[in-house]
């Protein structure tokens, strides 16, 4: 460990010193407002449960649900991320500068997640209030019974896209593999244009024309059982 005085930088080693560590001085809070975490090689549950306003930049690939359960701190992986990063983010954002493997910013309440490469399948599974916003493709059963929140795929999207999803927004630039049960195209009005513009110049994404989006969302047929779509079940 080390403090960078010049940017007021807290230096940490994850090949030097134990995960658990930085963990557990991330959750207190004393420390400085900004760190910068060297060699992670992959480890698991990086920078997970915060709840300050600290900013935490990750230097290499990420294993399972860095970042998870985030709340105000901004984190940053420079490199690729494993299953469940960001899972169930309350607020602050989390940004990932490569890939993203699957069930990425699942369950997610608030906040922005960012992936500037691809994404897995299940992204945004369940997302309850989240914003996620991926430059590249995403896999089968993106949005997944995805209750509130957006999910805007500059991208591809595989299979059941948006498989028995309730009101959360989605939006994909380029080719559907297939829609889930329930879900539909529906018109791009004037307030998605916004809320397109506002989440792609939130995620730093200026090369994305927002007319060549498509918004998908809820038929509506699922809330309430009936017999003749019982076969969408």
């Amino acid at each position: 460990m080390a403090l960078d005085v010049d940017t007021g930088t807290e230096i940490f080693d994850l090949s030097a010193s134990p995960l658990r560590e930085l963990n557990a001085r991330l959750h207190r809070g004393d420390g400085p407002a900004r760190w910068r975490v060297i060699h992670p090689n992959g480890a698991h549950n990086v920078a997970v449960g915060l709840d300050a306003d600290v900013e935490v930049d990750v230097e290499g690939h990420v294993g399972y649900y860095c970042a998870g359960m985030n709340q105000r701190a901004t984190v940053r992986v420079h490199g690729n991320a494993g299953v469940g990063v960001a899972e169930n983010i309350m607020s602050g954002s989390v940004v990932v500068d490569g890939n993203a493997s699957q069930s990425a910013g699942a369950t997610g309440r608030g906040g922005l997640l960012v992936v500037h490469g691809d994404a897995s399948s299940r992204c945004g599974i369940s997302m309850k209030g989240v914003s996620i916003v991926v430059r590249g493709s995403i896999g089968h059963m993106g949005a997944f019974m995805a209750q509130k929140g957006v999910l805007v795929v500059c991208g591809d999207a595989g299979d059941a896209l948006g498989d028995s999803i309730y009101e959360a927004h989605v939006y994909v630039r380029g080719s559907v593999a297939s829609l889930g049960a329930d879900c539909v195209e529906k018109e791009l009005r004037e307030f998605h244009v916004a809320e397109l513009q506002r989440l792609l110049a939130a995620a730093g994404v200026a090369d994305a024309d927002v007319s060549e989006f498509r918004r998908y969302g809820s038929a509506r047929r699922l809330y309430h059982f009936h017999v003749d779509h019982a076969g969408e079940y």
